[in-house]
C-alpha cells in the first residue's frame, strides 16, 4: 500500500465511526463532551504509573529538560516527567483542559505555557522542545501525516506517542448493536499508524503493554457509556445490565482490558 493508499485508509476508518445524525440529534448532551475533573484523575493515575511510554520520555530527558504535551488534558503524559523536566508547553483545544493543566504544573513548580487550539495548526506558536509526548489522541487526528511531521519537527531529541491498539471505542460496539441496532468499525489500529510510520521514514520503536489503574466506580463507567452511547438517563438500569462485571473506564478509555502501545522515535529524525 502507498503513503496516499495507507491515509486514505485512516482517515475513511475515522470517518466511519460519526454517529447517524438521526441518534446525535436525540442525544440529551454532546457524546464527546470532556470533564476536566476526570482528567485529573488520569494525572494522578499516571503519577503513580512507570510505564513504557514514561520511560522513553525520561530516557531522552537531561535535568531541567524540555517537553512538549499536544493534547495535553490536564497533563497526564507530560507533569509526571517533573523532575527531570524544567518546563513543559500544553497544546489543546480545551481552554478548560488548559486552565486545569496550568493549575497542576503550578503544583508542581514547573514553568509552563498553554497554547490553545489545534495541532498542527498552532504548531508555528510552540517552541521546539527535547521532548514531545502525545497520549491518546491520534484516533482523533484523519489527516495524520501532517500531524505526525509537525510532532517531529518540534523534537530536539524524541517523540512518544502512546494510543490503545485499537480504537478505543471498538468495546462498545456490542452495545451499540444492542440499543440502537447498528454495526460500528473496528479500526482503525496501531498497526495502521505504524504502516503509515513507515512511508514517512520515521525511525520508530514501538512496545505494546497493559494498562492498570484504580477502576471507576460503577455508576461513573454508567454514565460515560450512556453519554458515548446517546442515550438519556433513564436507560441508565439496562446499560448496568448490559454492561459485563469488570468493564471499567481505564486511561480516560472504555475498555474490559485496555491494551496500550507506545511508539516513539528520534527527534526530526527521518531513516535514509
Amino acid at each position: 500500500m502507498t503513503l496516499r493508499g495507507a491515509l486514505r485508509d485512516w482517515e475513511a476508518q475515522l470517518e466511519a465511526w460519526a454517529i447517524p445524525d438521526d441518534i446525535l440529534r436525540r442525544a440529551p448532551e454532546p457524546p464527546w463532551s470532556l470533564d476536566p475533573a476526570h482528567f485529573r484523575s488520569r494525572l494522578e493515575d499516571a503519577r503513580r504509573a512507570h510505564t513504557p511510554s514514561r520511560r522513553a520520555a525520561l530516557d531522552a530527558l537531561e535535568q531541567d529538560g524540555s517537553v512538549l504535551d499536544v493534547g495535553a488534558g490536564a497533563g497526564a503524559a507530560s507533569l509526571p516527567l517533573v523532575p527531570p523536566a524544567g518546563s513543559v508547553v500544553a497544546v489543546d483545544v480545551s481552554g478548560d483542559m488548559l486552565h486545569a493543566f496550568a493549575l497542576e504544573a503550578e503544583a508542581v513548580g514547573a514553568a509552563h505555557r498553554e497554547i490553545e487550539g489545534r495541532w498542527p495548526d498552532v504548531a508555528a506558536e510552540a517552541p521546539r522542545c527535547d521532548v514531545v509526548v502525545c497520549h491518546h489522541v491520534v484516533y482523533n487526528v484523519p489527516d495524520l501525516a501532517p500531524f505526525l511531521v509537525a510532532l517531529t519537527a518540534a523534537a530536539r531529541r524524541r517523540v512518544v506517542i502512546e494510543l490503545t491498539v485499537t480504537h478505543p471505542m471498538v468495546t462498545l460496539g456490542p452495545l451499540w448493536r444492542r440499543f440502537h441496532g447498528i454495526d460500528r468499525p473496528h479500526g482503525p489500529a496501531v498497526e495502521d499508524l505504524l504502516r503509515i510510520a513507515d512511508h514517512l521514514g520515521l525511525d520508530y520503536r514501538a512496545e505494546v503493554w497493559c494498562a492498570s489503574g484504580e477502576p471507576l466506580p460503577r455508576p461513573d463507567v454508567i454514565r460515560t457509556v450512556r453519554k458515548r452511547l446517546c442515550l438519556p438517563p433513564e436507560r441508565d438500569p439496562d446499560i448496568d445490565a448490559a454492561l459485563p462485571q469488570g468493564f471499567s473506564l481505564l486511561g480516560g478509555f472504555l475498555a474490559g482490558s485496555a491494551r496500550i502501545a507506545t511508539v516513539w522515535w528520534p527527534g526530526g529524525s527521518r531513516r535514509p
